[in-house]
């Protein structure tokens, strides 16, 4: 399964940037004024001797608290290994100051599964002199010790339990006490779907683990259990009907597409007294029903056999052109 990392991230620090810099970083996050938070559009660099492009996903721009002026936190998800990620993340601190001409505060998030210990500095200089000492937050969250976060209200470290540093054997444990901890936080529907939405895609269970969910469900408290309960039986629920939705809606256009082709192969007939194998078969195989109107709107007008198979050949080759 693909897993658009990026996309998942920027919603959910987009979502509750403060209750991140307040979980994983809490020095920053007191002296960060939070009535001021504005996010940036994505920012790309070209890198001219790599011949590459890199893209700046989540920049926000923010005050801090008792100082005049503006900052900036840059925000990277690191979803795979890089080799001289940390001069990467300089590159990027230079660029925006460039271009911004303010402090700028990095942070960097590794989320992928291998336990490694990843730099937070990037140093250049000479044996008589130091020139650069660059430094930025980095959050390894395959190293932080998912227990440690399950009693706080704070839905990024609820859903970033799904990236921590849990067993085979714990999978189950997590996913419990990530509910527990939603009943706990009192969200509206969307962002409580949201967080869910993020866990899943990274703790997903399998159906013995799902069993045994129910199990430990027992085990708990009775109300916690019965909220936990409703909860889950409304995301299903959704998740079921836009299933329907969706099914229906493929119903109906595959019923149309079925009925377009009928009309073209009984037009040919009955307008050139003759329906070719060839072109009936070609007609058969499309699977675009854009096509298939726009071949409906010009057989019309077509005054022989051969002009109607220019016109199906010619849309069949040429898409919606």
């Amino acid at each position: 399964m693909n897993i658009d990392h990026d996309r998942l991230f920027k919603e959910l620090i987009e979502t509750f940037f403060a209750e991140f810099m307040q979980a994983f970083f809490p020095r920053a996050y007191e002296a960060i004024d939070f009535t001021h938070v504005r996010f940036l559009q994505q920012e790309v660099f070209t890198d001219v001797t790599a011949g590459e492009k890199h893209e700046v996903d989540i920049l926000v721009e923010t005050r801090l608290k008792g100082e005049a002026g503006l900052i900036m936190v840059h925000i990277e998800p690191q979803s795979y290994v890089q080799k001289e990620f940390n001069e990467r993340m300089f590159i990027y601190f230079s660029r925006l100051y460039e271009q911004h001409r303010c402090k700028i505060l990095p942070i960097a998030i590794f989320t992928y599964d291998q336990v490694r210990d990843e730099p937070d500095t990037f140093t250049t200089g000479f044996t008589f002199l130091d020139v650069l000492r660059f430094r930025f937050y980095k959050l390894e969250l395959k190293k932080l010790p998912w227990r440690e976060y399950i009693h706080s209200n704070n839905p990024v470290a609820a859903a970033l339990l799904s990236k921590m540093g849990f067993k085979d054997e714990e999978r189950v444990q997590v996913k419990l006490e990530f509910l527990r901890m939603l009943t706990r936080l009192k969200l509206d529907p969307a962002r409580m779907e949201m967080l869910a939405g993020f866990f899943e895609s990274y703790l997903k269970l399998s159906q013995e683990e799902e069993e045994r969910l129910n199990c430990e469900l027992g085990r708990i408290d009775k109300k916690e259990a019965e909220t936990i309960m409703q909860i889950t039986t409304s995301w299903h629920e959704r998740g079921r009907m836009e299933g329907l939705m969706e099914g229906r809606m493929e119903g109906l256009k595959e019923g149309r597409m079925e009925a377009q082709k009928e009309t073209i192969l009984k037009y040919l007939s009955r307008r050139f007294g003759e329906q070719p194998a060839d072109l009936e078969e070609k007609v058969q195989k499309i699977g675009d029903l854009q096509i298939l109107d726009r071949i409906l709107d010009e057989l019309f007008t077509a005054g022989t056999i051969e002009e109607a198979r220019a016109v199906i050949l010619g849309k069949i080759a040429g898409g919606l052109q």
